[in-house]
């Protein structure tokens, strides 16, 4: 099942860039230097996708196995590439953020923009923090609980809430960015802003109250 979600999770995170891509820098598109980078976050997915899927055909765990010195070592080698694959969100927010000529109404041009930049930060936060810890619970479940789909933990901490939440920035602000324009002009970026603040408060509470080891449901 958690190779079938990852595959799921990164066909939806690249569908997404691919939408955002029409609105960068057609230059720098061209250059030699972001094809080099493309083919680096693409070797990095394939990496990711190798050893997830990898561990699930041994009948091993992927994430926080350290049962033996390959696993141990394989770990962290595995964070740096997730970290590598998710800085494309970060490099095409900043282009997107910097390009003039996209065409697009000022709030969406800047809601896109902190949303792609947001989403690396506060992922790289909660995907930091989860990673140090030897489980995705804080806390012990005893009757197994459960949010349907999702699979959050309704009796503990869950940091895989706030690592979700953290990761769709990226579609939650362009959509405030759409909202905006059914205000006044001049509470159009006003209003991405709050949105903004309001997506960073949220997944900080979401990250302290996880792991404060209570349920955000």
């Amino acid at each position: 099942m958690k190779p079938l979600k990852f595959h799921l999770a990164l066909t939806v995170y690249f569908a997404t860039l691919a939408i955002f891509a029409r609105w960068m820098p057609t230059r720098m598109m061209e250059t030699r230097g972001w094809r080099i980078y493309q083919a680096v976050v693409i070797a990095c997915t394939l990496g990711e996708l190798l050893w997830i899927g990898g561990a699930a055909a041994l009948g091993t765990g992927s994430h926080f196995n350290l049962s033996g010195p390959a696993w141990a070592a394989l770990y962290p080698l595995m964070g740096v590439l997730a970290v590598t694959l998710t800085s494309m969100t970060l490099v095409m927010g900043l282009a997107i953020w910097r390009n003039t000529a996209t065409g697009l109404p000022k709030p969406v041009h800047l809601s896109m923009a902190l949303g792609l930049v947001l989403t690396f930060v506060l992922t790289v936060l909660a995907a930091g923090i989860l990673a140090q810890g030897t489980g995705h619970l804080v806390g012990t479940p005893v009757t197994g609980a459960r949010l349907p789909l999702l699979g959050w933990s309704r009796e503990v901490g869950d940091l895989r809430a706030p690592h979700f939440l953290a990761t769709h920035a990226m579609h939650v602000l362009p959509l405030a960015g759409l909202a905006a324009l059914a205000l006044p002009s001049r509470a159009q970026v006003p209003a991405v802003l709050v949105a903004a603040a309001g997506t960073c408060a949220l997944v900080l509470w979401a990250l302290a109250t996880s792991l404060a080891g209570l349920p955000l449901v």
